[in-house]
């Protein structure tokens, strides 16, 4: 079971997905890990969670004093948990849900600057087959100007996504393994 881990709303339990909706949450020691990186800059901050899932991320990051949190998934189930899980947690007016595909284009989300943004797309398709959606979603962020002057991208990725072609406007500065997951941190320099 998914519990927001720290926070106002620490304890408080997410309720999950149904059998049939594909999806691999963010584990409770990579979250934890994630949330002491960045509490320091959550007070006050536009959060933004791709490929949010349960929406466990962007609720932590409310629960931790974020202003504003915005999700983004492709699965419409994903969605109706995420408002669920939000108002349940008294997050309803603080969290403002989407669904659509991340990998075309975000730009409908123009001019809404962000101060961090999360991503946590699949490792894998239907088929097993490996996913590699870390720079392809960097650039949807960089073509929409999503990052605020400072801001973070938080990437989470398997150990063998290839992550450091990226294009040089942006500079990974930090990487935290966790066995087969990595948490990859970037900044825009362009």
């Amino acid at each position: 079971m998914l519990r927001i881990q720290s926070g106002i709303a620490r304890g408080r339990l997410l309720v999950g997905l149904h059998a049939g909706v594909d999806v691999r949450p963010i584990l409770a020691r990579i979250r934890k890990s994630l949330f002491d990186i960045l509490r320091p800059r959550l007070a006050g901050s536009f959060f933004l969670d791709l490929f949010a899932g349960t929406g466990a991320v962007g609720l932590e990051a409310l629960s931790n004093g974020a202003a504003r949190a915005v999700f983004v998934d492709g699965n419409r189930r994903c969605c109706r948990a995420i408002e669920g899980n939000a108002a349940r947690l008294g997050f309803a007016d603080q969290a403002e849900v989407h669904c659509g595909d991340i990998t075309k284009s975000l730009a409908w989300l123009k001019g809404r600057p962000f101060d961090l943004v999360f991503l946590g797309p699949p490792y894998k398709d239907a088929e097993k087959s490996p996913l590699a959606l870390t720079i392809a979603t960097l650039m949807r962020v960089e073509e929409a100007g999503l990052l605020a002057p400072g801001g973070w991208v938080i990437a989470q990725h398997h150990k063998k996504e290839p992550v450091d072609d990226v294009s040089g406007k942006w500079e990974m500065f930090r990487r935290n393994y966790y066995g087969d997951s990595v948490l990859s941190f970037f900044q825009f320099k362009g």
